[in-house]
């Protein structure tokens, strides 16, 4: 007579799903309520709802989706846009992360235009732009200080990282240096910079993995 055993096969550990959009159609009003929101400046907006909210990117991602947008030609949210619609649909996905980003705030920026030409001399109107410069300029800085604690899991480390963008900033605001040539020595040096220090990461894994065997 045989003796049945119990399976004592471990059960496989499911990892969640990772949240993404589920359709073109959310994937476009997603970007249009991104788009109507963002006032003097969207990124603030889009990293608090695809990262804390939606959940489609971790802050990591984030940023580095952030400093490819910022560096190829055009708007850097329209890129960034169009980024994260080819990461989830391909080409049809970057088209319609760009028709949410464009087509209503087009509207509405052709509707303001019509009524500050009827209005642009009223003194009231000059005094609310000048309010709304400073604004913009908070919401930019802002922006930029959220991107900050992503830096905590940069290869380079926070010193390098604070000294690369110190090097920046002084480059522009100081000597107004063309963004072209800052993007090639400071953005190649540091790319090299990531490459050597993730290679060694690399070779090092590598050698305990061996050692390990």
């Amino acid at each position: 007579m045989s003796v049945s055993t119990p399976d004592t096969a471990p059960t496989p550990v499911l990892t969640p799903a990772r949240s993404q959009p589920q359709s073109l159609n959310e994937l476009f009003w997603s970007f249009t309520l991104l788009a109507m929101q963002g006032f003097g400046g969207v990124v603030a907006i889009v990293q608090r709802e695809l990262v804390d909210k939606k959940q489609w990117m971790t802050p990591s991602e984030f940023v580095e989706e952030w400093a490819v947008a910022q560096v190829m030609p055009g708007p850097n949210v329209v890129n960034l846009a169009m980024i994260i619609g080819n990461r989830f649909f391909g080409l049809r996905g970057a088209l319609c992360a760009l028709a949410g980003m464009l087509t209503f705030p087009l509207i509405l920026l052709l509707l303001l235009a019509m009524l500050y030409s009827q209005m642009a001399t009223h003194p009231g109107v000059a005094g609310a732009l000048r309010g709304m410069s400073a604004v913009a300029a908070g919401m930019i800085m802002a922006s930029g200080l959220r991107l900050i604690p992503a830096l905590k899991k940069h290869p380079l480390g926070w010193l390098l990282c604070a000294l690369i963008a110190a090097l920046c900033f002084i480059c522009i605001a100081v000597f107004h240096f063309p963004l072209v040539f800052i993007l090639l020595f400071l953005g190649g040096s540091s790319s090299a910079l990531v490459y050597r220090q993730l290679k060694q990461v690399k070779s090092v894994a590598e050698s305990i993995g061996d050692v390990d065997a």
